[in-house]
């Protein structure tokens, strides 16, 4: 292996001398900790899974039966009520994850998820549905806020921004689910219809309930609460095949140590007016804020929740075709996002953010003269055009907003600020959220296509804040991609004490672990 780790500041490129060789597949540990990363990501489904289930809701004669044709305000109010239960969940979803640990506040969100999933299948008024689908919204707050935070901090060094870019990507895998669940359904002729696809959008949460007992806790949660020892074996255990000694786990392990003290000696006590106290940290939450607002105000708003109403207005009419192209379309993005999430760390985060804006501006436009020129002319041409141009966008928005937003706020946060910080965010997105649930029905029902116009100059600004404000964060470890907004000397003297600490820089070898020799696992035996 190569030799010793440099303290230069350079970021990733010095931790690469570390990385263990292999494959992560031929490394068990790395598997059993991949399968725990996995159970985390699907939180994400379970949000993905509801816009899609309640776009798809809407194309059912039985549902709209059910709940007396709901339109315009009301139609807003029950898509909107589950962001309005986040909402209330907000203030309190941090101080659980920061207090309780990551693991519990997962497991209490998916509790509150399942009970809100059997009543809103069970609702038999539109007044039982709200009050569930609020329930939904609040505990699903408290899982995710939580889950990405435990992903970025368990994952393996050179798997984490791929793994965290995943995060938000398996939205369109609970999207995927719900939109041919939905297509499914429709042809059933009882209540069922719609149902069925609600009983389904517990699922995830019934997983995490029975599995989060058992997921390890985030080792930085375990150092800033003095439980040294058990964070330098559960970074053994998963990183280096149970070898503490090994030098990766070492330097990680110093590295969070050394980046967890200096945020104390800042702040002894961290309040939500800390996110604003230093320059850095204004730097943070203008980029935080502003991609919080702009994922969800670049016009996906009106696919994600009103897709039918976009089809009715270009002529498609058909529930069945309606329900086709969303399935087919939630496979789409879910491609997209996925190989994207996969390459952000070796085309870097800027320029994917770059280009997802100019290309959602260009095809966001497209749609927008296509739906024109149908509205105008009824041309079968045009409206062919506007499908096309929906799938053009989401493939722009799917290149960073789905892969990236989650996992460079996250990277960008300090471990002090992460929990309060990313809690921001997800308000921001609430806020953002009810907008586009109750004032996007009244203005397509108002305006048609020249709503449109709005977010095409919406998305010229967006495309503006990016090529001036966002920060690339590439080949970084976590701990010097959250001090880089403080400078490059904190990010210095962070890698310097952490590569003093554990003795690493004298060119040393890094010591194989005793898996790696091809003997029998007696770590792992002397530690459980």
């Amino acid at each position: 292996m190569a030799g010793g780790l440099v303290a230069t500041g350079g970021g990733n490129a010095d931790i690469n001398a570390l990385i263990h060789p292999g494959a992560w597949y031929s490394n068990t540990r790395l598997i059993k900790l991949n399968l725990w990363i996995l159970l985390l990501l699907i939180t994400s489904s379970t949000n993905g899974y509801d816009g899609s289930m309640m776009n798809g809701l809407q194309t059912l004669t039985q549902w709209k039966d059910a709940f007396n044709n709901p339109s315009g305000g009301m139609l807003g109010l029950l898509n909107c009520i589950q962001t309005v239960g986040a909402l209330a969940a907000t203030p309190l979803a941090p101080y659980a994850t920061d207090g309780l640990g990551r693991r519990i506040p997962i497991l209490f969100g998916a509790t509150v998820m399942i009970v809100g999933t059997i009543v809103q299948t069970l609702s038999k008024n539109v007044g039982a549905f709200i009050g569930a689908r609020f329930c939904i919204g609040f505990g699903l707050t408290f899982a995710a806020n939580a889950a990405p935070l435990l992903v970025t901090e368990l994952a393996y060094p050179s798997q984490r921004a791929p793994l965290t870019s995943m995060y938000n990507s398996l939205w369109y895998s609970g999207a995927i689910i719900a939109a041919w669940t939905t297509y499914g359904s429709f042809r059933i002729p009882s209540s069922w219809s719609w149902r069925l696809p609600s009983v389904l959008q517990g699922v995830p949460s019934v997983i995490q309930v029975i599995f989060m007992w058992f997921c390890p806790e985030s080792p930085r949660w375990l150092i800033n609460k003095g439980r040294e020892a058990q964070a330098l074996k559960t970074l053994a255990y998963y990183h280096a095949r149970g070898n503490d000694q090994d030098p990766l786990v070492q330097f990680e392990y110093n590295e969070i140590k050394e980046a967890i003290a200096l945020d104390k000696q800042v702040a002894s006590s961290v309040g939500w007016i800390d996110l604003f106290a230093t320059p850095g940290n204004r730097k943070r939450m203008r980029i935080i804020i502003a991609l919080a607002f702009f994922s969800q105000w670049s016009g996906n708003g009106l696919v994600s929740y009103y897709l039918n109403r976009v089809f009715d207005s270009i002529g498609i009419t058909s529930v069945s075709t309606q329900n086709l192209i969303n399935g087919i379309l939630q496979i789409f993005n879910f491609i997209v996002a996925i190989l994207a999430g996969l390459l952000c760390d070796k085309i870097g985060r800027r320029t994917l953010f770059i280009a997802s804006n100019i290309g959602m501006l260009v095809f966001f436009c497209m749609q927008t003269i296509c739906s024109a020129r149908f509205a105008i002319t009824g041309s079968t041409a045009a409206a062919n055009s506007v499908i096309a141009a929906i799938f053009l966008y989401y493939g722009s928005y799917d290149i960073a907003y789905t892969p990236l937003i989650v996992s460079y706020t996250v990277e960008i946060l300090p471990y002090h600020l992460r929990a309060k910080g990313f809690t921001v965010f997800n308000f921001a997105i609430s806020l953002s959220l009810i907008f586009n649930q109750y004032a996007n029905p009244i203005a397509l029902d108002k305006l048609g296509w020249k709503y449109y116009l709005v977010y095409c100059v919406w998305l010229a600004f967006e495309l503006g804040f990016i090529l001036i404000f966002l920060v690339e964060t590439k080949n970084r470890t976590l701990e010097e991609t959250a001090a880089l907004f403080d400078g490059d000397d904190k990010v210095a003297e962070i890698h310097a004490r952490a590569a003093a600490d554990a003795h690493i820089g004298t060119g040393k070898a890094r010591t194989p672990s005793v898996d790696e020799k091809g003997e029998t696992d007696m770590i792992e035996q002397q530690r459980h």
